[in-house]
């Protein structure tokens, strides 16, 4: 498959299961838990597809997606935002600013590869 997707979140636990099932399904996965730095990574080495936790340390993931959809490199990037905040509010703000799926935690594993699948168009 060589795709890549590069996964913001700050839950360790999280991030490894995500990664795991998703390089079990052929995909190659970055992982960092630093939001001000995934904006660096995101506008340097654009991933096919990103995972991104709207609570993160420093910078929410609702500003990386603004920062996203600002970049004209990066503005059609799918983004799959997960939250264990599943507030209407949240998914409406997130839906504003160009997200393509939003998931609340707790999640089932078969749910994020299929997700995945959908936004990557495999």
């Amino acid at each position: 498959m060589d795709k890549r997707v590069l996964v913001v979140e700050d839950e360790p636990n999280i991030s490894e299961a995500i990664r795991f099932i998703l390089t079990r399904n052929g995909w190659h996965v970055d992982v960092t838990a630093d939001g001000v730095a995934a904006i660096g990574d995101l506008q340097a080495n654009p991933p096919d597809l990103l995972i991104l936790d709207l609570m993160l340390p420093g910078v929410s993931g609702f500003d990386i997606l603004k920062a996203l959809r600002a970049d004209p490199a990066t503005q059609a990037m799918s983004v799959l935002m997960l939250t264990a905040k599943g507030q209407t509010a949240d998914r409406e703000e997130a839906e504003r600013l160009g997200v393509t799926r939003f998931m609340t935690k707790p999640f089932a594993n078969s749910d994020v590869v299929a997700a995945v699948r959908e936004m990557a168009g495999s």
